[in-house]
């Protein structure tokens, strides 16, 4: 399967996180093994504001430098935002956004966007915002196309997130520019079973991006009771293929079914051994092992 390192992975986003700029990321996914990156499209690498003519001849050069193709370009979007204020167009300006994108994209030989749905906010119709996001994603399938670039709906954001869900979302949205970006993380923190899910939606999915977690057990201590009370589990990233995620089954699954895109490799949470570049690099060299049997 077709590798890439989502640069995510050192944009300094959470805490204790090295910070590389784009140029060093680049070099260091070629140093690495990686045949592509995946470019978080927002500062300190790829935002729109800084993606004039001459960078993103600039970046061209450095993807050929260092033998790197462009799996995708990473969005962030959510169509159920800004509720609170509806005078201002907040989801017409999030197309706008996509529609950059995929210009960028197709600039740098790249014909893939990733998006969300939208964070369930608790005073509106759950009907109201799936519509929002159908309405919303449909619009930007349909302008992206213009660019020769297809949007893929990763199983993030609250609406949408289980797959039956986002395989009846993309069904309705029904535009051949809007597939899945479907992630095994998600349905595996669900509960539900992940080859099922990746029998589902493996025609569907164009990309998938993928990480490793284990849960950690959390307790309040009630000084009252000399005891202790349970509270949700926190979940933490580890090296692919030390926790609780069954990738191989997975994997299997979407090739089974004739998937051929890219898994891109993530560290876009607190992560064991910390944020250091060195850890970062440990984390990154042994996704390239590990998918070695794939």
């Amino acid at each position: 399967m077709k590798t890439a390192l989502h640069s995510v992975s050192y944009a300094g986003f959470w805490s204790g996180q090295v910070q590389l700029t784009l140029e060093q990321f680049l070099e260091k996914a070629s140093s690495l093994g990686y045949e592509a990156v995946m470019l978080v499209a927002k500062r300190p690498h790829l935002s729109p504001l800084d993606a004039g003519p001459d960078r993103l001849k600039e970046i061209r050069d450095l993807l050929n430098h260092n033998n790197l193709r462009l799996a995708c370009i990473a969005g962030y979007t959510d169509f159920c935002a800004g509720v609170d204020h509806s005078e201002i167009p907040h989801r017409e300006m999030q197309i706008l956004y996509v529609v950059e994108l995929a210009r960028i994209a197709s600039n740098l030989g790249g014909n893939l966007i990733r998006v969300f749905t939208g964070y369930e906010r608790p005073d509106i119709s759950y009907d109201q915002q799936w519509n929002w996001c159908v309405e919303s994603l449909a619009e930007c399938a349909r302008r992206a196309a213009d660019w020769g670039v297809t949007i893929g709906v990763q199983n993030h954001h609250d609406i949408a997130a289980h797959y039956d869900s986002l395989h009846d979302l993309l069904t309705e949205i029904d535009h051949p520019n809007c597939k899945a970006m479907f992630d095994a993380w998600s349905p595996a923190l669900q509960g539900v079973d992940l080859v099922s899910a990746a029998n589902k939606m493996a025609s569907l999915t164009v990309h998938t991006t993928v990480a490793d977690y284990v849960n950690r057990p959390r307790f309040c201590y009630q000084s009252r009771l000399v005891n202790y009370q349970k509270q949700q589990d926190v979940i933490r990233a580890v090296p692919m293929g030390e926790g609780f995620i069954d990738y191989s089954g997975f994997f299997n699954t979407l090739k089974a079914n004739g998937y051929n895109g890219y898994v891109a490799y993530e560290m876009c949470s607190v992560l064991e051994g910390g944020g250091s570049e060195e850890n970062l690099d440990r984390c990154a060299k042994q996704f390239m092992d590990y998918m070695k049997d794939f």
